[in-house]
């Protein structure tokens, strides 16, 4: 696992002064603005007095193949990798199918053969139990090759589109563009899709749990879909210094080519048949894959119960503890 100087070196320092850029989302008609920062404007806020439930819908439609998405080589391998023998089993299938079949169609021409010929009547109830286990057979060892073949088809567009989200780009900061591949095995990224008032309701219903967040490798990807600049507002007072530092490292991220999230974030919404305007989150895990999504604020209370710190005696060995992959 990537140490945490590995973490500092792709964040910056703590006391960078953060530009986000300008983005314009639209459903229907998507506006592509690139490296167009505008300054985030600071004042101070109060705490909020309560916290939102987020929705159980999932947005992540990970059993339904993406039509529209290409399979590449690289997901092609990963899947592989993830599930080495599950080719080795798709032959055997195919090679019990294949058998079977051949010994009901011997079986047939026996069968045929001996109710033709009365002298052979006797045969009949053999033939018809060899016929029936050939049935059985091909039937069984066909519906393993159905279910092996949709895990796969449904595997390899879950990865194709974890790989197109791995290219997607993000800010930094003014003079360092990313793509989100980068964090790998660094940072959980946490997506909040929606206008900018969901922004920015769930960017002050983190404010309790950022010390905890950043502890847990959790950086947020804010990004708005009404056309408006969210402007996040950080408690510059002398007293609050230390926390506001760490605040905006948690939202330092920001969408570049607005255009190609667009694009993806409409596919999973497609996939999943939710609304377009619905706000929506998704968390990553260490690995970039998706472990958790759903309708409405991201559920930071249970993002900080659930995930291990990236640091510590026991980080190297809690790695795994991110959650089941959708």
């Amino acid at each position: 696992m990537a140490s945490m100087a590995q973490f500092c070196y792709i964040i910056g320092p703590s006391n960078l002064r953060q530009k986000y850029s300008s983005f314009r989302f639209c459903f229907q008609n998507p506006v592509y603005r690139k490296n167009a920062p505008s300054n985030i404007r600071t004042r101070f806020h109060a705490k909020p007095s309560s916290v939102s439930v987020s929705s159980s819908i999932v947005c992540s439609a990970a059993n339904k193949p993406s039509s529209s998405s290409q399979v590449s080589s690289a997901a092609k391998i990963r899947s592989e990798v993830l599930s080495p023998f599950r080719s080795v089993r798709m032959f055997f299938y195919l090679t019990f199918i294949a058998s079977g079949s051949l010994g009901g169609l011997i079986a047939t021409t026996q069968l045929i053969s001996s109710l033709t010929n009365p002298a052979r009547s006797s045969e009949v109830p053999d033939i018809l139990t060899g016929l029936g286990i050939d049935i059985g057979a091909v039937s069984i060892f066909a519906f393993l090759y159905f279910r092996e073949n949709t895990a796969k088809n449904a595997q390899l567009a879950r990865l194709s589109r974890e790989e197109s989200l791995s290219n997607l780009k993000l800010r930094v900061n003014q003079n360092k563009i990313i793509s989100v591949s980068s964090l790998r095995g660094i940072a959980r990224l946490v997506i909040c899709s929606g206008p900018a008032s969901f922004i920015l309701e769930s960017f002050k219903l983190s404010e309790p749990f950022t010390e905890s967040l950043l502890e847990r490798g959790v950086l947020v990807v804010p990004f708005a879909t009404d056309g408006n600049s969210p402007s996040l507002d950080f408690d510059e007072s002398e007293d609050m210094k230390e926390i506001t530092e760490k605040r905006k490292r948690l939202w330092q991220l920001a969408p570049v080519y607005v255009s190609e999230w667009t694009e993806w974030l409409d596919e999973q919404k497609k996939l999943a048949g939710i609304s377009p305007e619905s706000p929506v989150y998704l968390s990553l895990r260490l690995d970039g894959r998706v472990r958790g999504s759903g309708v409405g604020f991201p559920p930071w209370n249970a993002l900080v119960a659930q995930l291990p710190p990236v640091k510590g005696l026991w980080s190297g060995l809690l790695d795994g503890m991110d959650g089941r992959v959708l």
